[in-house]
């Protein structure tokens, strides 16, 4: 199957296209799984394998660290050697790593493992997307092939734990990771019939060693600070926020060089575009409302309500179904109105989901609320995917999939960190009293009420949920803000037309760059 970049953009995939569609919706699918069902398997997997404290920190850390580092290589890598050739590599890699976390004979295996996973799950992500924007070229189709594939990406982290709970009970913790190897296969089996394959020819194959140093030099000291200020409760943070300046200083570095470099290893030229730079700070910040409230709704219903790990999984599934829905929808929602007043309708919607969580107490209006702020983030993350790849030519779709990747990796960091620390500060505020584990964290107080004679065990207990609710009420009211400001943003962008028109442009490119990108 050959495509060249002189294509009508009007041109319609056919049913092969959407067979090809099916396939890539796999990775996307299986990554979100895969970051959550590790949750639910770390108890049993620590417990034979002996992982200590730090140990297994870095089995469930290895991996997103290494995925957020090598994202921005392996989009431009893909635009350079081959979109559906960078595919089949980590996809291969992938499942031969998977076998060998399942089967890890101590916990250094495994962490190596899930470490070399992560390199090889970068590469999946960007290359999928960006072959998405090369299959379908008719701007309806391309809408709604996006929304299925970040459909698949937010159910899967939404059932990642249920399925890791049932293989659990049946199985032993390794098999949580061999899920990824028939999947995978799968994709090698249909891939070579199904995926054209697409690179850059204009931008040649070698890539600037330099700026990919830099760019992991950044990107994970920075991740790293972030999730590290999570776990520090408040308390010790000096080490972290070294890692965040560390990472700030070789960011601004990595940003010198490549608006010097005349093939940059992440074309920032591409954020001059108004369209471009409005949505990855929406798609940002948005990362950042949903991690730390799903952060402190989580913890909400363990360490409140009562529930076990499955069935706060269970639970907590709306979320990520909330989100699915919401993405499906918006291909239709866009036939009706511009993309950029369709985001900004669902900012709005999820700004009033974020309510209950400000006021309210007890499952239902918590999971009301995180349903319906999650439904609203829909549009965002599927237009407002299509709006970034869209306003760049195609041969640059691997670098624009990326900068969206990012993105939405440090989103969710910055947002588990920030969150985390706010919602421990306002813990620490109204337990100060106290004194000992209990005017830490919600489970010191747990464990300090079982040294207590029950009455005062009780009131030990209600003083602390009653303290870590009243931090879920302000993670309600700063998510709620967070999305009336984005909705304004957007709304304002639509009022100038920049958001609204993204796709002449990336046609226009596309033209004058037709004899360049072409397939092979």
């Amino acid at each position: 199957m050959e495509h060249n970049g002189q294509e009508p953009a009007t041109a319609r995939a056919g049913t092969r296209g959407w067979l090809a569609l099916a396939v890539l919706a796999l990775p996307s699918l299986l990554m979100a799984m895969d970051m959550t069902a590790l949750l639910l398997a770390l108890p049993q997997l620590s417990t034979d394998l002996g992982a200590s404290g730090t140990e297994q920190l870095w089995i469930s850390d290895a991996y997103g660290f290494m995925v957020a580092g090598f994202v921005i290589t392996m989009g431009t890598l893909g635009d350079r050697v081959g979109r559906r050739r960078l595919l089949f590599t980590g996809a291969a890699a992938f499942a031969v790593l998977s076998a060998v976390a399942a089967y890890a004979p101590g916990p250094g295996t495994l962490i190596a493992a899930r470490a070399l996973l992560g390199v090889a799950g970068a590469t999946l992500m960007p290359s999928t997307l960006a072959l998405i924007i090369n299959i379908f070229r008719d701007e309806r189709e391309r809408g709604k092939a996006i929304a299925i594939w970040a459909t698949c990406q937010f159910a899967g982290g939404a059932l990642g734990p249920v399925l890791a709970g049932l293989l659990l009970q049946r199985f032993w913790w390794g098999s949580v990771f061999l899920v990824a190897v028939p999947v995978m296969a799968l994709l090698l089996a249909a891939g070579p019939f199904l995926l054209p394959e697409f690179r850059d020819r204009s931008a040649g194959r070698r890539i600037d060693a330099l700026s990919v140093v830099l760019s992991l030099a950044a990107v994970l000291p920075i991740v790293y600070g972030m999730k590290q200020l999570t776990l520090a409760d408040g308390r010790g943070g000096a080490v972290p926020a070294a890692a965040l300046a560390g990472g700030a200083v070789v960011g601004a570095l990595f940003v010198r060089r490549q608006l010097r470099l005349e093939h940059p290893l992440l074309d920032l030229r591409l954020l001059r575009r108004r369209p471009l730079g409005a949505v990855l700070v929406s798609l940002v910040l948005a990362g950042v409302a949903m991690a730390g409230t799903g952060l402190m709704v989580t913890q909400y219903l363990q360490d409140v309500l009562g529930h076990s790990p499955l069935a706060s999984a269970v639970l907590f599934a709306p979320m990520g179904l909330g989100v699915a829905a919401g993405t499906m929808a918006a291909p239709a929602l866009a036939k009706r109105i511009r993309p950029a007043t369709a985001i900004a309708s669902g900012l709005a919607v999820s700004a009033v989901g974020c309510l209950p969580l400000t006021v309210s107490d007890g499952l239902v209006p918590v999971i009301a609320g995180i349903t319906v702020l999650a439904l609203g983030t829909g549009p965002l993350f599927a237009l407002g995917t299509g709006l970034v790849v869209g306003s760049v030519p195609p041969e640059r779709a691997g670098s624009a999939a990326s900068m969206s990747e990012t993105g939405n990796y440090l989103g969710g960091s910055l947002g588990l960190a920030v969150i985390g620390v706010i919602g421990a500060a306002v813990y620490q505020a109204r337990m100060d009293h106290v004194g000992g584990a209990a005017a830490r964290t919600l489970a010191g107080a747990v464990a300090d009420s079982g040294h207590l004679p029950p009455a005062r065990a009780e009131e030990l207990l209600d003083g602390a949920r009653a303290a870590f609710t009243s931090g879920l009420h302000l993670t309600g009211a700063i998510a709620a803000a967070i999305f009336v400001v984005l909705a304004v943003l957007v709304a304002a962008s639509a009022r100038r037309g920049a958001a609204a028109e993204p796709v002449p442009a990336a046609e226009t490119a596309s033209e004058e760059a037709g004899a360049r990108s072409a397939a092979v």
